[in-house]
């Protein structure tokens, strides 16, 4: 009789423990769901921490080359020099910092968002010293190259394991689509934010410029030219507005760190599984390398991008010399932000609903039409704010593709390695590193280009061999890249069939997963 009471109550208990397992397996389930659901909220903070990239890098893509040359006064050689050593550093930096984070302990923060919130401060003070013009005529050059450097590390500390943070959000690659989207559009916002700032506080002081008759007569005073400004405006000034620029812009940055910082969670599940095994450099380096899609799209979005880069860095010079807008340049950059801010919803709902393929095709190719009447059209400031608002829509969907395709590339890594995981931030490190390394040998390339045809430093007009090299700049070269990177789009593998395969995979693998841990937690619980 004991016994069998004993056995009932037994019996009993196992059932009490049974249903409290399947009990707590619903709120298991039911609390990945919502983790794996992001909030508008939490997509927007995630999004706005992307804006200090890209506002801080529109200002320095748009306006550093035409600083330092025409307000810094660098000789245009000098200038090549910092444009492709800054670029190559932060290209060296990014695999360096990538891997750095890709090993980095857990901490109640996360892994991601502690290198985000340290590296912010020193990214800040050596922006500003940037835009600062030394009392010192020898040592200019060091000091460019100090602190352009300076802050592209910083400024890879902050942005690679932002960009690694898409796949730490949510496990959900809808989710992920989505907070790229919402990214996106606020980084064409911060890019036309960039520009705005400096280009309305920076237009409003031009520089004084020198006349060809100046230049001849070394005797001469300096002057400024009638047509260029109706009242005289010092090179101190000049500067003191580009000074005024880079303190806004250091406010905004701080800003947006403590939004992304305090609203977004970092999701260890995700970031930490038990199949997860530590990577060293190297071999992160091997399997990232010798994943074939991901070649593919960096080597396509590698030639796209510095078509797009060598029109943003010579963008400025060609509209105040060649088409002779030296006081409205910068509104023309401002309408070309403008369209990009706003086509960025009708490339993501483009892209879901032909595919991402067929919208780098569609966009990429749109910009080219609008390249060749820029250049071939005499100077016209209506019809050049025209077309500069048509080519924005190209603007965007360059923006918009590559982050959008690389979490793809992502996914078909970790199906067919599963073994293998902590190497989100490799993979947006390298991509990251080949683009900039290359755009910072078109950046110096097109410098001395304009050195060798006889650029004059802060001339009111250029000779013709300049304007020349200028329109070669911000058209046939973009164009031949453009169709480079086209090319080897062909081969890229991953079709929107690849993609809904790869995510279900994923998705049964992670349930998977999930399951054995609850297995293992049930069994403990038995014990």
């Amino acid at each position: 009789m004991a016994r069998g009471e004993g056995g009932e109550q037994f019996s009993a208990t196992s059932l009490l423990q049974g249903k409290a397992a399947a009990t707590d397996g619903v709120k298991l389930a039911q609390k990945h769901d919502q983790k794996r659901h992001l909030s508008v909220c939490s997509k927007l903070c995630f999004a706005i921490g992307g804006a200090p990239y890209q506002i801080t890098g529109s200002a320095l893509g748009f306006f550093l080359q035409i600083y330092l040359l025409d307000v810094a006064q660098l000789d245009p050689f000098y200038a090549s020099i910092i444009l492709f050593v800054g670029r190559a550093w932060d290209a060296v930096t990014d695999p360096t910092i990538g891997f750095l984070v890709s090993r980095s302990p857990w901490t109640r923060y996360g892994r991601m968002l502690p290198w985000i919130v340290f590296s912010t401060p020193f990214a800040v003070l050596s922006y500003f010293l940037v835009w600062f013009v030394p009392p010192i005529d020898q040592g200019k050059v060091i000091w460019y190259l100090i602190f352009y450097c300076f802050f592209q590390t910083m400024q890879t500390c902050f942005h690679v394991p932002y960009s690694a943070l898409t796949m730490f959000i949510s496990a959900d690659q809808k989710e992920r689509d989505s907070a790229t989207a919402y990214r996106m559009t606020v980084e064409v916002l911060g890019t036309l934010i960039g520009t705005a700032i400096q280009g309305q506080i920076v237009g409003g002081a031009i520089a004084p410029c020198i006349s060809l008759q100046e230049i001849n007569a070394t005797q001469a005073p300096l002057t400024v030219d009638l047509n260029v400004s109706k009242s005289f405006i010092t090179l101190d000034q000049t500067k003191n507005a580009y000074m005024t620029a880079s303190g806004v812009i250091c406010g905004i940055y701080v800003l947006c760190a403590i939004i992304l910082f305090s609203g977004v969670k970092e999701q260890r599940e995700i970031s930490r599984l038990k199949t997860e095994k530590p990577m060293l450099f190297f071999q992160g380096l091997r399997l990232v390398m010798s994943h074939g899609p991901y070649v593919k799209l960096v080597m396509g979005f590698l030639f796209t991008s510095l078509a797009f880069m060598l029109l943003e860095g010579n963008f400025a010079l060609f509209c105040s010399y060649t088409l002779g807008f030296r006081n409205n340049f910068q509104n023309i950059l401002l309408v070309i932000m403008i369209s990009a801010t706003l086509m960025i919803p009708f490339w993501q709902w483009f892209l879901t609903k032909f595919g991402k393929k067929t919208a780098v095709y569609i966009g990429t190719t749109s910009v080219i039409p609008f390249m060749i009447v820029l250049v071939c059209m005499k100077s016209n400031l209506i019809v050049t704010f025209v077309v500069t608002f048509a080519a924005g829509a190209s603007v965007a969907a360059a923006f918009l593709l590559p982050w959008s395709m690389l979490p793809d590339v992502i996914d078909d890594f970790q199906v067919k390695n599963p073994e293998a995981r902590g190497h989100e931030a490799i993979f947006y490190s390298f991509y990251v590193f080949f683009t900039k390394f290359a755009s910072g040998v078109s950046l110096g390339i097109s410098t001395l280009s304009l050195d060798f045809a006889g650029y004059m430093t802060n001339g009111c007009s250029q000779p013709d061999a300049v304007h020349l090299t200028l329109r070669m700049l911000v058209s046939a070269a973009p164009i031949a890249l453009i169709i480079l990177g086209l090319i080897i789009f062909i081969l890229y593998p991953i079709n929107e069939t690849v993609r809904q395969d790869n995510r279900k995979l994923l998705k049964d693998l992670r349930e998977s997963e999930q399951d054995s841990e609850m297995d293992s937690s049930d069994s403990g619980n038995v014990v």
